[in-house]
């Protein structure tokens, strides 16, 4: 798509206050902009943002950060609205790696082009930079089973599982929680349960990113499943949205609730009881890491570029004895942001 004269002056403008923050020259009297995009809008980039301005002014460069918010065509006219401005570099999220493969290939064909949080294997991006969310979704299934030694019925609730990421954790998470051996390449038709033993995991309800929804998606679990067991929330959305639902029904307490990320909901649910635990990944670390590799990518340095072509941050599990202290590091990582 090609840009109105218009609309780049309007974009350039916007961009103003962005590309003021404390970037350095690149030796020819200009900053090196890079651009870090989101897949949506939530705290979980937030923290991202932040570490990918502090990684681009550690590596003397500017960080330009982007939230979309309406799906693929709004994330992609941003990137694209990036690229024409001059960014060296975008580290990118993408919303659906297999239908933006040709979006993707096309912008690698222009700037230097990584993924981070959720990766386009497919696509001619130069690496990945997040967690293996395959092994991340085995966390937080075996932490669902943790929950439910005796068995029991679980409803997973997530945004989409288009996304590269999602569908693996999700996928990570059934057949952690299933007891199966580990096999990434293993995918569940969401719309009928899996069973394995005395466990079941009766389906997967998806939200578009649409928060009221989640919500629905939960009582609506409820009110057709009455015996349910435990829920388990894949975006960082989810499990607010889930425990506003088991708030509403009673149940507080008497369903499970496992959660994934670290939204401020959950990790109070966590210290009070009323959810498990959660798996957290660092997207601090995805921001600064990111900006990084692009940084010495637009320098001419290939060897920031990882083995394999990716470079993981692993997830880890939050239970009660750990809230404290995880979230005085998100404080501090906040801080170093700014």
């Amino acid at each position: 798509m090609k840009l109105s004269i218009v609309c780049t002056a309007l974009l350039a403008l916007a961009l103003l206050p962005a590309c003021s923050e404390g970037g350095k020259s690149d030796g020819k009297g200009s900053a090196v902009k890079l651009a870090f995009v989101s897949n949506g809008v939530d705290p979980f980039w937030t923290i991202a943002g932040a570490g990918a301005r502090k990684g681009a002014e550690e590596a003397g460069a500017e960080a330009i950060v982007r939230f979309p918010n309406e799906g693929i065509p709004d994330q992609q006219r941003i990137v694209e609205d990036l690229v024409s401005l001059g960014v060296k570099g975008v580290a990118i999220s993408p919303i659906d790696s297999v239908n933006q493969r040709s979006f993707l290939d096309e912008v690698a064909g222009k700037t230097h082009l990584i993924t981070q949080d959720s990766d386009a294997p497919d696509s001619k991006r130069l690496c990945y930079v997040g967690m293996d969310n395959y092994a991340a979704g085995l966390l937080c299934g075996a932490l669902a089973r943790e929950a439910l030694p005796e068995g029991g019925e679980v409803m997973i609730f997530i945004g989409r599982i288009e996304q590269e990421n999602a569908r693996r954790r999700r996928q990570g998470t059934i057949d952690g929680f299933l007891g199966r051996k580990p096999d990434p390449a293993r995918f569940d038709e969401p719309g009928q349960p899996q069973t394995e033993g005395r466990w079941t995991v009766l389906d997967t309800r998806t939200d578009a990113f649409d928060k009221a929804r989640a919500k629905a998606n939960a009582e609506d679990a409820l009110v057709r499943h009455p015996d349910l067991d435990a829920m388990i929330g894949l975006f960082a959305y989810n499990v607010p949205a889930c425990l506003e639902a088991l708030r509403g029904a009673k149940k507080l307490g008497a369903v499970k609730m496992i959660g994934f990320d670290e939204a401020e909901e959950c990790l109070a649910g966590i210290a009070d009881g009323t959810v498990v635990g959660t798996v957290v990944q660092n997207p601090f670390e995805y921001g600064r890491e990111s900006m990084r590799i692009l940084a010495g990518l637009v320098r001419g340095d290939r060897s920031v570029l990882p083995a394999g072509g990716v470079l993981e941050v692993p997830a880890r599990v939050i239970r009660k004895a750990e809230v404290a202290s995880f979230r005085a590091t998100v404080k501090t990582q906040l801080a170093a942001g700014r």
